[in-house]
């Protein structure tokens, strides 16, 4: 095989990078102790990574930097600086999933290759689409997929010119990644921001199935899978775990290097996975890859699996034989670490000492020579010396330190400076010492150009709406679409996740009533996607809300006004920018995890609309996994096309707090985990006024611990509850207090507290 895949491994702390290296990775992928999804992880400073790259590069291994998570307003300043601060180092890449960082990246900072995590939820070709638009060169495709959608989407960013790269070994997440929000919601900890707390690990009150950690799925392994990712186009594997310890970084990723090696020599593949077994584990499955999404991708213990590989017994056994193996195991494990820290002790991650001698006379050039422990250069100015008398700025030994100090910022610093060379009282300006300083910079980072730091504009904010918020209504079941009969209320239908089936009567449903506004999910996968287009082709809306960037540039190729939906996480002022001007988009849902001060920072570019969700059920995650098997059973031990389609069901888990989650499975549409009150936020429409052009309300059929109690004199439910949003968004506060009566027990609490 002529073609060599990359393997890209994790890096949480200077000891797992080292051990990458060591152990053959062609890539690392680490953070930084801001702006990155893996918060528990070590990370490293900025001041450490000059020193990685240069150790990494000088083995021939690459080093990307993860800022994927979502950015609030106040955190703009110093992302800014830090990417000034970037392009001047020889990153390899940055790995991001804000769409308001694409565009600062794209516009900005166009030496920066992008990278889309797996955090935006990459499943079908639009969005591929969609990305490349923004500038990304690489895409991280979502973990869900199967070997054929896999190969299928490397060929459509292929013809975009770019490169795909799949999760092949380390956890699993039970959701679609970039809208998980039980971690948020609980206890505050948002997965978008790379805090996630991995509730979906805890421990549950035991359910009908015997069941302590229902949610808890086995670790992913495409071990014995890589001829056909290689098959497939792929360019990048990528082990995950960067809050995994050096000992596992090294040997998983010593396994996969060897296996890659075998592949392309010998064109065989190994079956030994004893020393993956070995370090830590949940148990090993390739479900997703192949396309079999089944019950025994789940097991009911979140700690490490090693020890039953190897002596296949409950660690409080008695037996003789099996405790002598528990030592044996230990003992192993205890030669593995040692092993594996003789090895990275090779590995120095110093600062590289600099010598500058700095030489000259009038009417010369100036003069530097630079050493390292490798090499050595000059550099010349290129005007001549001239004498001054204003001494503040003559080249002394002070000044001429200070003028190079932004040496000590990569991976070298200035041990000695050495001025016994250089006449008194010489002047040369200060344009030829920057120009002198980026040729050195140049050298030392082997960067074809320095660059001077950017300034970002601020952004002009659009004056204030005159017209009171209108309402929306979200519905998903026709027997709803009279709801909004005699009201000022727009009337928006959710469609399903799948509906390939159902196509041709969801475009008469929408042909027969034009006022109803498609909302398209966030996950249209395979046949749905183009069923997605087909659908915008013969219903040609006035208007869409999407989840889904596929269908936002499908709407924006077409000229169909769209509206970004809440699941795309929109936090930040550069992200609707970013919006209206790459994509024509008409207005964005601000999310519903950020508090009130967060919202406020956003500014509203001009003709664009905001719309906020004020009552809606909590989606804490969605899945492609069946969430029954380990709750209260399923006939099928698989879930396939059918149980998309045509399953409805619904059950509760209880955490040990005494909260239940309600699972929720309807016809069409993945099961979803929903929290047991609604959301329910009156207060943003007294507090940020004049930004939101319609609040929205979620109707619905979604079961919680959340009733709506009308008078008997009032009409059903539903129709009184859109009156009282309606009098209230006119401006009658008196009706926020009967909506907190009438609609309980509700939360706001993400308002509160925020990301």
């Amino acid at each position: 095989m002529k073609r060599r895949i990359e393997l890209l491994a994790p890096g949480g702390d200077i000891d797992s990078i080292r051990a990458a290296i060591m152990a053959g990775a062609d890539a690392i992928y680490c953070g930084l102790d801001r702006f990155n999804a893996r918060n528990r992880a070590t990370n490293i400073s900025f001041e450490d990574l000059n020193g990685v790259i240069h150790l990494a590069h000088g083995h021939d291994c690459k080093v990307f930097l993860t800022l994927n998570i979502i950015l609030v307003g106040s955190e703009i300043p110093a992302l800014v600086k830090l990417l000034n601060q970037l392009v001047n180092t020889g990153i390899d890449g940055v790995i991001i999933q804000d769409l308001g960082l694409f565009y600062l990246l794209s516009t900005y900072f166009k030496r920066l290759e992008i990278h889309a995590s797996t955090q935006l939820n990459t499943h079908n070709e639009g969005q591929i689409k969609f990305l490349s638009r923004l500038g990304a060169s690489r895409v991280n495709l979502a973990r869900e997929l199967n070997i054929d959608q896999i190969r299928s989407l490397t060929l459509a960013a292929h013809k975009k010119n770019m490169l795909t790269e799949v999760f092949v070994h380390g956890s699993y997440c039970l959701c679609f990644s970039g809208i998980c929000y039980l971690s948020s919601v609980q206890g505050g900890n948002s997965g978008n921001r790379g805090r996630c707390s991995q509730p979906c690990r805890d421990r549950y009150v035991t359910t009908p199935q015997g069941k302590d950690f229902p949610l808890n799925l086995k670790d992913n392994s495409a071990y014995f899978d890589l001829r056909e990712l290689a098959d497939a186009g792929v360019a990048s594997l990528k082990i995950e775990g960067r809050i995994k310890k050096f000992d596992y970084v090294f040997t998983v990723v010593d396994c996969w290097k060897k296996q890659l090696n075998r592949f392309y020599t010998h064109k065989r593949l190994s079956t030994d996975t004893r020393e993956l077994y070995k370090v830590f584990n949940r148990d090993f499955s390739n479900g997703y890859l192949k396309g079999d999404i089944n019950k025994q991708m789940f097991i009911d213990n979140p700690r490490d699996h090693s020890i039953k590989q190897f002596v296949g017994i409950d660690e409080n056994s008695k037996d003789q034989k099996r405790v002598q193996d528990k030592i044996e195991y230990y003992q192993d494990k205890e030669d593995i670490i040692t092993r594996v820290k003789q090895k990275i002790k090779k590995l120095r991650l110093a600062k590289i000492p600099l010598t500058i001698s700095i030489s000259g006379k009038v009417d010369t050039p100036l003069t530097i020579s630079i050493k390292t422990p490798d090499t050595s250069f000059l550099l010349f100015s290129k005007t001549n010396l001239v004498t001054i008398k204003n001494r503040a700025t003559s080249l002394t030994h002070n000044f001429l330190l200070a003028r190079l100090s932004a040496v000590n910022d990569t991976a070298y610093y200035i041990e000695r400076l050495d001025v016994e060379n250089l006449g008194p009282d010489l002047f040369i300006s200060f344009k030829e010492l920057r120009a002198i300083k980026k040729k050195c910079l140049s050298c030392l980072t082997g960067l074809k150009e320095i660059y001077d730091p950017i300034e970002v504009p601020r952004l002009k904010k659009a004056p204030p709406l005159k017209r009171k918020p209108a309402l929306g209504i979200l519905i998903s079941s026709p027997k709803d679409i009279h709801l909004c009969t005699g009201t000022c209320a727009k009337l928006f239908f959710q469609l399903p996740n799948c509906f390939k089936n159902e196509i041709s009567g969801l475009i008469s449903l929408f042909l027969d009533n034009p006022h109803l506004t498609p909302w398209f999910p966030s996950v249209l996968m395979g046949e749905t996607y183009g069923a997605a287009t087909k659908f915008l082709e013969q219903v040609k809306p006035g208007r869409i809300v999407t989840d889904n960037t596929a269908i936002a540039y499908e709407a924006f190729k077409r000229g169909i006004p769209w509206i970004a939906g809440p699941y795309l996480n929109m936090v930040n002022s550069f992200g609707l920018l970013c919006l209206k001007e790459r994509f024509n988009c008409y207005g964005s849902f601000i999310s519903n995890e950020i508090s009130k001060d967060q919202i406020k920072r956003i500014v509203r570019p001009e003709n664009f609309n905001l719309y906020y969700r004020i009552y809606h059920p909590i989606l804490l995650l969605s899945s492609r996994q069946c969430l029954f098997h380990q709750v209260i059973g399923c006939e099928k031990d698989r879930m396939d096309e059918d149980c998309i389609q045509d399953c409805q069901k619904s059950s509760v888990i209880t955490n040990l707090k005494k909260e239940p989650l309600f699972i929720e499975k309807t016809k069409g549409n993945y099961p979803c985990i929903y929290h047991h009150h609604h959301f329910l936020n009156t207060d943003i429409v007294g507090d940020i006024p004049d930004i939101f052009s319609r609040f929205f309300i979620d109707l619905r059929d979604i079961k919680t611990q959340t009733t709506m109690e009308m008078d008997k004199s009032e009409e059903m439910n539903k129709s009184g509850i859109i009156r009282l949003f309606e009098n209230f968004l006119q401006g009658n506060f008196d009706f926020q207090k009967q909506l907190q009566q009438k609609i309980h027990p509700t939360s706001n609490i993400q308002y509160k507290k925020g990301i």
